[in-house]
């Protein structure tokens, strides 16, 4: 949903002194209360604002750093179907986090981003 909002793929995106995907950009933007800036320009004039942040914001939940957080199927057609109000998302699961390297380390090296977990999703046939 977040791609067809912003109108590019989440790999394809590329801003200068960056090393944010699609969803950390999008991630910052939201902290910022900038969301709208996430709206391709093809669609921005024809589509309805208040729709398109409650999608955003639905994305958003939908890739919260614990399974647990996030909603199921059900709960995200609800969500998006009606005006019930929204719980705020945390911290997506993959979203690069700056880490300080220590004075002693390599001097060259002065930020490592870096993903402290990773979801596995084991899929079995019936």
């Amino acid at each position: 949903m977040m791609e067809v909002i912003c109108g590019t793929k989440n790999r394809a995106l590329c801003h200068a002194n960056q090393t944010l995907n699609l969803i950390g950009y999008a991630w910052r933007l939201w902290k910022e209360e900038k969301a709208l800036e996430l709206i391709d320009p093809t669609i921005k004039e024809s589509c309805v604002t208040s729709e398109v942040l409650r999608c955003i914001h639905v994305s958003l939940l939908c890739v919260q750093q614990y399974p647990e957080d996030r909603p199921t199927m059900a709960s995200v057609l609800l969500m998006l179907a009606s005006e019930m109000d929204l719980v705020e998302p945390k911290e997506p699961g993959f979203f690069p986090k700056r880490v300080s390297i220590e004075a002693n380390s390599h001097p060259h090296q002065r930020e490592l981003s870096t993903n402290d977990e990773l979801t596995i999703t084991s899929l079995d046939g019936r």
